[in-house]
């Protein structure tokens, strides 16, 4: 793999994570200031992410398995997605903002697995050249949040009281623009299944991977996978929110030192797994998500500033440590034959089932501790904590698979 090649590769990779980060991490600061979103609008709102994670693998596997290479489709999708970020920037109501959003998140979720199918065809190596990839995506994502707060100071009080977060869905919409256009040049990614070859509704939906919930720890880690992103949806939905309206300053910045960590805590994990082993690994990171929402309840900007920073920080081992790890364990438990459905089948529980569930969850939550505008965050949080918890102890004693590879170590 030559260096034009992966330089190629990074910048796509930038210019993905890059559009997301810009406007998904401040929507909901930028929804309940700007268009006077509730809490369900608001939980709405981020669910369309997973409406987008569930409809994916039909466009993945209808569409750019059969008919399109894949960088082409990639560009289309981003072109069509550039108008309707653009779009997002002229809405002056929920009710007109959210068609334009779901329309989007329908053609952006695909995109995340378009980016790793041409990443891993290029690639004589994937497991030595994807991570050095995928991590410019996280560059890419800190780079938005910095400008965010550092460079225009969208979220500064007066800016959002003014409905100066409404430019970042414009610059996205530039970013996916030239991403749309840039993609024509990406080296060639043709469709896997050759013509005349059946495409089934059972190869589109990965159902060969069910057979791998025969297994009662794989079932397990699945059922998990799912009740942990209830909790984890309460972050994405409400981090941002909570900060700007306690009055961090630079939040949106601040915010990317979550990112930062996962860069340090994907690099330590190959030497965690190896010393801890699975089950451990997957445990610290659902206590991870426990012990960041109790930061998040008992901190605030002043003088307890620390509890909300480290709260962030955690982002790495939250993040890393049981969903990173948790597609190793998938890849190490599915046969060669459903190892890409295996994976998209954990994708559509957790992104799409688990988190629908957990932004429904939070909208309710949140509108049960409003009041005049306020929330009670303290109490907010202690909700996504003790659930976070509650699962973890479940785990802990059900849970017997124990090294990566998918050998059951016996208590």
């Amino acid at each position: 793999m030559n260096i034009a090649l992966k330089i190629r590769l990074a910048v796509m990779m930038l210019l993905q994570f890059f559009i997301w980060g810009g406007w998904f991490v401040t929507m909901g600061s930028y929804l309940a200031a700007n268009l006077s979103a509730t809490g369900s609008q608001s939980a709405l709102a981020y669910s369309t992410q997973s409406w987008g994670a569930i409809i994916a693998p039909f466009v993945i596997g209808l569409i750019a398995d059969r008919y399109f290479n894949a960088e082409r489709l990639l560009g289309i999708l981003h072109l069509a997605g550039a108008a309707l970020l653009y779009a997002l920037s002229t809405a002056r109501s929920f009710d007109a903002f959210f068609p334009y959003l779901l329309g989007y998140m329908i053609l952006y979720m695909p995109t995340l697995a378009l980016v790793n199918a041409i990443c891993f065809r290029q690639m004589d190596d994937p497991s030595r050249h994807f991570s050095r990839i995928r991590l410019w995506g996280t560059i890419g994502w800190i780079a938005a949040g910095l400008g965010i707060s550092y460079v225009f100071s969208w979220d500064a009080p007066a800016a959002l009281a003014g409905g100066a977060l409404r430019h970042t869905f414009t610059m996205c919409a530039a970013a996916s623009l030239l991403l749309g256009v840039y993609s024509f040049t990406l080296p060639p990614t043709p469709p896997r299944v050759q013509p005349g070859e059946r495409v089934t509704l059972r190869d589109m939906l990965g159902l060969d991977a069910l057979s791998l919930l025969r297994d009662r720890d794989f079932l397990l880690f699945f059922a998990t996978s799912i009740l942990i992103c209830i909790p984890l949806a309460f972050y994405y939905q409400y981090a941002n929110l909570f900060l700007t309206e306690t009055h961090v300053a630079n939040a949106t910045g601040k915010q990317t030192l979550g990112q930062m960590s996962e860069v340090l805590f994907m690099l330590a994990l190959p030497w965690f797994l190896k010393r801890a082993g699975m089950k451990t690994t997957l445990l610290v990171g659902m206590l991870a998500w426990a012990l960041r929402y109790f930061l998040f309840a008992h901190g605030n900007p002043d003088s307890l500033a620390w509890m909300l920073l480290a709260g962030i920080a955690l982002h790495g081992v939250c993040y890393d440590f049981f969903f990173v790890s948790g597609q190793i364990y998938t890849d190490a438990r599915a046969g060669e034959r459903c190892k890409s459905a295996a994976q998209g089948m954990i994708t559509l529980a957790t992104y799409g089932v688990g988190m629908l569930a957990g932004f429904w969850c939070a909208g309710q939550i949140a509108n049960q501790h409003v009041s005049r505008g306020t929330h009670d965050w303290g109490t907010i949080w202690l909700y996504p904590a003790a659930f976070a918890l509650a699962v973890a102890v479940l785990f802990a004693v059900t849970f017997r698979d124990q090294r990566p590879g998918g050998a059951v170590a016996r208590a």
